[in-house]
Order: structure tokens, then sequence, then C-alpha cells
């Protein structure tokens, strides 16, 4: 995240900041919910409503305990603990109030806190996708609560945090300077890369390559994507944690990053399969958004351009002739587009940045960007894997990672929760 020099909080920028805040928890509740429950069959979509919906809620509070104060403290510092986790002077949000925060003095401690909040908690929803409609509800609450303190805060720490080994310009004593704008690598990356292993872990689904599983309702999906773009301006714009320029030209970036992979995906999908489909250009517009997500206040409107090319056609190769290739089943094709996209993302960042676009970009590109843009992304996956491998056993060998081959029969919302996602009667 970015650092400016300005006495206080504005109202105006702890507004937009605060209604970012809002956009993000919306691209989960509904958002996630809709684009992926559109994407599973119909006996299935409340067990998706279930996880994104308790997966916000698990995420908030553990944020609010412990998790921010993990990730920004700093009393770590110094430690052998401080290379993993910042500190414990903020649990319970303790210091964070209506004055500035030590990220971003032009918004509130508690602006920037809840902000982050929502970050925290979608980024374990994402990895849903892969494993939909066979891993039970308590194992993805299991699994979910353990990644996110192994995985997600402290790759935030080291990438964002005041002392983390990465955090190029939120701390100016950083051995390596990496950038992540809005979640490239804290957010995709992780999840993305998590998500492929998991997947293969946790197994195919029953009769999976043998039957069809086509989505049930692909209105549900258009209309996940729309909430989920809108969405992603918050994401997007609301980190640079100001009303500014800034702000501006990620939104704008984001803008076109998402247009042009949307095209992108369908352009190609015509060529190889004759025919452009609906699914094709969601995904394609969610693998732009989640390809730009760690350039987007760092690059030019061009740039945007050109890595929201590179993301639908990346992505879209992933998804249908990687994904076949390998027989994987990663259900709702989380490492296809956020794996990839938010890789292709980082070093596109690395690349592209543009000290027009934003002049603290000068800083980190006079400072060897490249080296440590990819040091941290291979952090990312080394982490992102090995906690994976290790908390899929722990879970695993406890509760266990599947449903019964009755209940997944029968679909996760009756076996999970009781209840149908549509009366049939």
């Amino acid at each position: 995240m970015l650092i400016f020099a300005t006495p206080s909080p504005t109202a105006g920028d702890n507004a937009w900041v605060l209604v970012s805040t809002a956009l993000v928890l919306m691209m989960c509740i509904p958002g996630l919910f809709l684009f992926y429950g559109g994407l599973v069959r119909s006996k299935n979509v409340l067990s998706i409503a279930a996880q994104c919906l308790a997966l916000t809620a698990l995420g908030v509070l553990m944020w609010w305990a412990f998790g921010y104060s993990l990730v920004f403290g700093t009393s770590f510092k110094g430690s052998g603990l401080g290379h993993i986790f910042g500190g414990s002077e903020n649990f319970g949000f303790a210091g964070l109030g209506a004055g500035s925060s030590s990220y971003e003095p032009r918004i509130s401690g508690a602006t920037f806190g809840l902000f982050q909040a929502m970050f925290a908690a979608i980024t374990p929803a994402l990895i849903i996708g892969a494993v939909a409609e066979r891993m039970k509800f308590s194992a993805v609450l299991f699994f979910s609560a353990l990644w996110t303190v192994l995985v997600y805060y402290p790759v935030a720490h080291a990438v964002w945090g005041a002392s983390g080994a990465f955090a190029g310009l939120a701390n100016p004593d950083a051995p390596f300077k990496a950038a992540d704008f809005a979640g490239g690598i804290v957010v995709h990356m992780t999840s993305g890369w998590s998500a492929l292993l998991l997947c293969i872990l946790v197994g195919p689904r029953a009769g999976f390559g043998k039957r069809p599983m086509t989505p049930h309702s692909m209105v549900l999906c258009v209309a996940g994507t729309g909430l989920l773009w809108a969405g992603w301006y918050g994401f997007n714009a609301g980190s640079a944690l100001a009303a500014d320029g800034v702000a501006i030209q990620a939104f704008l970036t984001t803008t076109l990053g998402a247009a042009a992979a949307t095209l992108a995906w369908a352009a190609i999908e015509k060529l190889h399969r004759g025919k452009p489909s609906v699914l094709g250009l969601c995904s394609g517009a969610i693998a732009g958004l989640a390809t730009i997500t760690n350039a987007a206040g760092f690059v030019s409107g061009m740039s945007a351009v050109f890595i929201g090319i590179l993301a639908g056609s990346v992505s879209y190769w992933a998804c249908s002739v990687l994904k076949p290739k390998f027989g994987y089943d990663d259900a709702l094709d989380t490492f296809g587009v956020h794996g990839i996209g938010g890789t292709i993302g980082a070093l596109a960042t690395a690349l592209l940045m543009s000290a027009q676009a934003n002049s603290a970009g000068g800083e980190l590109i006079s400072k060897g960007l490249l080296k440590g843009q990819l040091m941290a992304m291979a952090l990312c996956i080394l982490l992102s894997l090995a906690m994976t491998w290790l908390i899929a056993k722990i879970v695993s060998k406890s509760i266990g990672l599947r449903v019964t081959e009755e209940g997944e029969a029968q679909g996760l919302d009756i076996a999970d929760h009781g209840e149908e996602g549509y009366n049939h009667n």
C-alpha cells in the first residue's frame, strides 16, 4: 500500500475508503457467491452461498482479533518472529481509531483496518472454487482458518507490512523491493496456487471427465461477474487509500484491463472452438480484473490494455488446454484465472511500471524492482504450496476433507445444510 505525507485524515478520503470497503464486501457477498454459485450444479448452489457467507464472517473476526496486528503491526521487528508476522500491539484493533493511520495519514487507522479486513476475508473464499461440490463445509472453514494464518498473513506482512521484507514503499529498510498495488501477489497468487494443490489433494469430483458437469445458471454467473467488476473498483482504486489521482488511475486501468481481457478471451475461444461462450466472456472479465490488480495504480492505460489481452489469452490457455492435459479438477478455474492471472500481473508490474502513472513507481524502479518482485513471487508460490499441503493433511487426518460418496451424489446443499437452493415441488 502507498504512503503519502499529509497531516491528518480528511472526510473525503475516509469516505472513499469506507465506500471501497463496502464494495469489496459486495464482491464476496453476493458477487463471488453468484459467480461461483451459477457455475456449480443446482444441488450445490447453497453450499457455495454458505461458504462465502461463513468465510467472510470468519475472516473479519480473525482479522479484528489478531490478523491486522500480525500483518501490519511492528512489535516483532528485530526478532525471529518478525520475519513472519508484524506484531501483537493491535490485537482486537487496539490503537486503531479516528486518528491517522500509520500507513496512510489521510485516512483513520480504523478505516484502514476495516478496508484490509475485506481482503483477508475474500482471499480464502476464492479457493473454494477449485474444490467446489466435494469439500465439506466444516473442512472448508477449518482449512481456511489455518490457511489464513499460515499463508495470507505472512505474505501480506512481507509485501505490505511496515516491517515486511518486500514492502518496498511501506518499509524503507526492506532488504528487497516488491510492488503489489492491490493484491496480485497477496490475494490472487496465494489463493490461486493454493487452489491448484488443494484440488489435487482433495481429488476430482465423482464422475469427473465421464459425465457433463455444466453450470446450472449462467444468468447467476453473469450477475456475479457484474457485481465483481463493480466491486473491484473498491478493491483496486480503494487501494490508493485516498480519493486522489492514483485512485483515478487505478480506476481507469481496472476498467481497461477487464475490458481487454473479456474480448481477448472471447476472440480466442471463437477461433479455438467456433463460438464465444457467455462463460468465456465472464471468465475473461474476471481474469482481466485479477491480472490488473497488482499493477492497477502503477501502470499506464496502454499497459493496462496489453495486460488485459495477455490475461485473457494466457488464462484461456490455462483453463482450456493446460487443465485438460493434466487432468486436475479445478472445478471453477480458480488456478487458471486467479493463480495464472495473479502471476502474470505481478511480473507485468515489474516490467511495465511507470513513474508517469505513479511517481512512487520511480522509487521502486530505481531500487531493483524486478529482482525483488521475482523473489516475492517465488516466496509466495513456495509458501502457498508448502502450507496448503501441510494444512490439507491436518484437516484430512482430523475431520476429513470430503463429504461422503452418498453426500456428494445427493448434493452438498442437503448433505451439509439440510436445505435446497430451489424448490422442486
